[in-house]
């Protein structure tokens, strides 16, 4: 950027004085445009008619704000092959269920699974005090059992994100009732290409941890802030880019869809937070193995299940570099690279072709009766 900027400056002067005020006319001009296309694209999004209606999911087991929903069709067969899916403790978990023609957990019902999705909604005043140790060794095994419990057969559990990691936890601590592993999308080596992150989250330690502790919980306004850094320009974008559809059309309803979800965060009970964000970002605690739960080192190496890694090539908040060291690790890994991003690998226009259907091949053949 500086020998660019250099350029520019010898053009400019070259060019004299009147040059640099048409220049600094036409900065404003399109400055000014396209802030006037970015609020056009939030008013179309804030009154676009999609509502988010689905039918009902039966809940099949609930503890405090978890409850685990059962995605079985009513005629699935007994021995159908049980899945368990994990999603972030972040975001909400229907961005697995997003709408009737996005939604990974219909799709594995209507191929013959039995589906279950963890549903972890947001922390009330008992799971504010949850370390990953209490979701994991105590919400999630809960909710493994249940799935045992129902449907006569060890489950494999799916993982997008961070449920990746809490997937990963649970199959290394459960080997008795995990038939097999899925990871979507999940971080791991949380340096890779990013050091300095992890600097700036050690620094930011004290005053961000004072916050949460004041709060209880890390607030999803300070989540949201992080995610939106690491891409700046991403609403501008987006949004100018959403003022240019038919407000009819399928993409405008897909848009606002998943507009709705990425703005209906949770926050994240304070000690995960910690965990997370100082332990996991600031400290790359999992690859080193001192990320414990239950007082145990989480090492992807004692995870012996048939596993699946599908890594987006285009993901900016899980990196490749990120989630590739877990295919080294695991001991019986396959690995799909995929050409979409973090999110469009569950709602793009290629999700059933690309995620949807070689998942439930590999879950089919792995699920052991």
């Amino acid at each position: 950027m500086a020998e660019a900027a250099k350029a520019l400056q010898t053009s400019l002067d070259a060019a004299g004085p009147d040059a640099v005020k048409l220049l600094d006319h036409a900065i404003a001009a399109e400055g000014t445009r396209r802030h006037d296309a970015f609020l056009a694209g939030i008013d179309a999004y804030r009154h676009h008619p999609y509502r988010r209606v689905l039918p009902s999911v039966p809940v099949a087991w609930r503890q405090g704000t978890t409850r685990l929903l059962d995605y079985r069709h009513p005629d699935t067969a007994p021995d159908a092959p049980p899945v368990l899916v994990v999603p972030s403790l972040i975001n909400r978990a229907y961005i697995l269920d997003l709408s009737a023609k996005r939604s990974l957990m219909r799709y594995m019902a209507d191929k013959g699974l039995a589906p279950f999705l963890v549903d972890w909604d947001a922390p009330g005043p008992e799971e504010s005090r949850f370390t990953l140790t209490d979701y994991i060794a105590g919400r999630l095994e809960a909710a493994l059992d249940k799935v045992v419990e129902l449907t006569g057969r060890k489950p494999a559990v799916v993982g997008y994100c961070m449920g990746g990691l809490l997937a990963l936890a649970l199959a290394q601590r459960r080997p008795d009732s995990v038939s097999a592993l899925v990871l979507l999308a999940t971080p791991f080596e949380f340096m890779a290409g990013r050091e300095a992150n992890a600097a700036m989250m050690r620094a930011l330690a004290a005053p961000l941890g004072g916050l949460i502790d004041a709060n209880g919980t890390a607030p999803v306004d300070m989540l949201q802030s992080m995610f939106a850094g690491l891409d700046p320009g991403l609403a501008a974008r987006k949004f100018m880019a959403f003022a240019r559809l038919r407000r009819a059309s399928a993409r405008a309803r897909d848009f606002v869809a998943l507009e709705d979800w990425a703005n209906d965060g949770v926050d994240l009970a304070g000690p995960v937070a910690r965990e997370c964000l100082f332990g996991w970002y600031g400290d790359n605690t999992p690859p080193l193995g001192r990320w414990m739960v239950g007082g145990t080192p989480i090492r992807p190496e004692e995870v012996a299940v048939p596993a699946l890694l599908m890594i987006p090539h285009r993901d900016r908040i899980v990196p490749p570099m990120s989630a590739l060291p877990l295919a080294e690790r695991l001991r019986n890994a396959k690995l799909l690279m995929l050409s979409g991003g973090h999110v469009g690998m569950l709602t793009g226009p290629r999700a059933k072709t690309d995620v949807y259907g070689p998942l439930v091949r590999w879950l089919r053949r792995n699920i052991k009766p």
